[in-house]
């Protein structure tokens, strides 16, 4: 842990940014959830928040009410920021990538928004 600057996590993932990169690097995220890690930059935090929204409104209709194992089934495509990659996800899981990416993203935007006012 002594090479990250943790930005957020919850139970599902952890997003983070590397001590070790270069400043022209700092502005990429880590973001690692099941058992996939992904490097991504603000504006790709932001598309990935959206393709999210997307699949948890569109999951909703599609969960099947008397399905027993409706918390595991991973029958939801989650598309990615890397437009040639999907995942495959159950509601749940959607819900908790959105808590983490939402939670990043807004953790980013007050860090931000407090080094402008020169606090820290």
């Amino acid at each position: 842990m002594n090479d990250i600057h943790p930005i957020y996590q919850n139970d599902f993932g952890i997003a983070f940014q590397w001590k070790r990169d270069k400043p022209s690097e700092s502005n990429k995220v880590q973001v690692i959830f099941r058992d996939i890690g992904l490097l991504l930059t603000s504006s790709e935090l932001r598309y990935f928040s959206k393709c999210i929204a997307n699949t948890v409104e569109n999951g909703k209709g599609h969960l099947c009410s008397d399905c027993k194992s409706k918390e595991t089934c991973r029958s939801l495509l989650l598309n990615s920021p890397a437009h040639q990659i999907s995942f495959a996800v159950s509601y749940q899981e959607a819900i908790e990538i959105r808590d983490l990416i939402n939670g990043t993203m807004f953790r980013l935007e007050l860090d931000s928004f407090f080094g402008e006012l020169g606090i820290e």
